[in-house]
């Protein structure tokens, strides 16, 4: 056949390449037999090097387990394939055709590839997926469509069962990384019924960061790892031993995984163990397109949980703010909040701040603060501690007695560099926390005062 005349037609990058086969069904020896003009010319601009008929294929492609997976079951097993996906290292999208050619060499297939490349998605292609594919990745993103910050958690539990009962797996899970402690939380996860490996085992943390700090070293820039047979099993051993351990000791026959990422931004992976082998193809398309949109809204759902926190928390002491105090006496008064009957609340007022500040300047006055703040959270270690503002702080105290409310207070009192006022206020019997507060507040600055009196040089507030 000519090959050479059969690719020169296409307008997309295109190539005829062959695979060898083995009746163990391992394959090896992917090379380009013939390219057209559009394939070669991208190669010499992106890989520097001229081509060169009957080389092998990463000479001029980016070398990828799953594509030569994808070229294996066109070239050998004789399937047409289309899939449409994002390869994120790249920042790409790729549109990629693979039709079975016939073979007159005995061990070898053969397959025409087709590409087009852009760096935006395109919807149309998208839709143009199998209607199984489509019906699956669409049922994800409906279900992803209804999140909002108050049933993110139930959300998500939903569609990784979905994603679970996609993959045909025992387990599908989604593994959140911080960069910032360098490391991997669980986020979610469904098992089926008669699963058989202990997830509270998988989701260890000293065994969870073991294993997803050698996913990207695996994944090695493809857009997913993919273990379905013996072959997989073999190559998975020479570049992630301990992946490989895993999955033999708990005896898990197959596993994929997909990184999510969000703008460049690592924000962990998706994987499903001991998944349908059989439906492949399918489900590395659903997949491939479903996490580019999970991966789109667990980045909303990290930057909300970041402009809560950053609502709720006093960014110099790390107490709750202001506004969290505010919501948690609403709470309380609309009776969406109940304490124990009666509990306390207490003012504190860090004296001498301000004579800090104009005699030390405010580096000094925030570090005194931030001090102040510490002994309190480790004072008051089993309540709320909220910075009211200022130089003020506020504590409910919650199943403590007086006798109780004041040892904590002496021991605060002890500390040679730090001298609060206080004032606090027992509420019980229905009463409305807003009067104890009152009361609470009215009591610290009469503390404030005598402190002023005894110590006249420290200049008030």
């Amino acid at each position: 056949m000519d090959y050479e005349k059969l690719v020169m037609d296409h307008k997309s990058k295109a190539c005829v390449i062959s695979v060898d086969h083995h009746a163990n069904g391992s394959y090896d020896n992917i090379r380009i037999v013939a390219a057209n003009k559009a394939l070669s010319d991208d190669a010499e601009t992106v890989f520097h090097r001229a081509y060169v008929p009957d080389s092998p294929y990463y000479y001029y492609l980016p070398q990828d387990k799953n594509f030569e997976d994808f070229l294996y079951r066109s070239a050998c097993l004789g399937e047409p394939l289309h899939t449409y996906i994002h390869v994120a290292p790249m920042g790409l999208w790729v549109n990629m055709f693979f039709l079975p050619l016939d073979s007159d060499k005995e061990g070898t297939g053969f397959c025409l590839y087709a590409c087009d490349v852009s760096p935006v998605p395109d919807s149309k292609q998208q839709a143009s997926l199998s209607a199984n594919t489509a019906t699956g990745a669409l049922d994800i993103s409906i279900k992803l469509g209804s999140a909002n910050k108050d049933n993110y958690v139930q959300v998500f539990d939903e569609v990784i069962e979905t994603i679970r009962q996609e993959c045909g797996a025992e387990h599908s899970g989604i593994i959140l990384y911080n960069s910032d402690a360098d490391e991997y939380t669980k986020f979610c996860g469904a098992s089926a019924p008669s699963a058989s490996l202990p997830s509270a085992d998988i989701y260890d943390a000293a065994c969870l960061h073991d294993l997803a700090a050698g996913f990207d070293e695996t994944i090695h820039g493809s857009s997913c790892v993919i273990i379905k047979d013996e072959n997989d099993m073999k190559w998975l051993e020479s570049v992630n031993p301990d992946l490989f351990s895993f999955l033999g000791k708990y005896s898990a026959k197959s596993v994929l995984i997909f990184p999510l990422k969000h703008k460049d931004k690592k924000l962990g992976y998706l994987w499903s163990l001991n998944f349908n082998t059989e439906e492949v193809v399918r489900i590395k398309e659903v997949l491939e397109l479903s996490t580019y949109f999970i991966s789109s809204e667990i980045s909303n759902f990290l930057l909300m949980k970041q402009l809560e926190y950053m609502s709720m928390v006093d960014m110099l002491t790390g107490c709750k703010n202001r506004n969290a105090m505010n919501n948690a006496i609403n709470d309380i008064v609309d009776g969406k909040v109940q304490h124990s009957d009666p509990y306390a609340v207490i003012f504190a007022d860090l004296n001498s701040l301000k004579q800090i500040n104009d005699n030390q300047g405010h580096n000094a006055g925030d570090k005194l603060l931030r001090k102040a703040s510490a002994l309190l959270t480790q004072v008051f270690f089993d309540c709320e501690v909220y910075r009211a503002g200022g130089d003020e702080f506020m504590m409910i105290a919650d199943g403590l007695s007086e006798d109780d409310i004041k040892a904590r207070l002496a021991e605060i009192s002890r500390c040679p560099d730090i001298h609060f006022a206080f004032g606090y206020c027992f509420v019980g019997g229905g009463e409305d926390i807003r009067k104890a507060l009152r009361t609470a507040d009215e009591r610290m600055y009469s503390d404030k005062l005598r402190y002023y009196e005894e110590h006249p040089e420290k200049k008030y507030r």
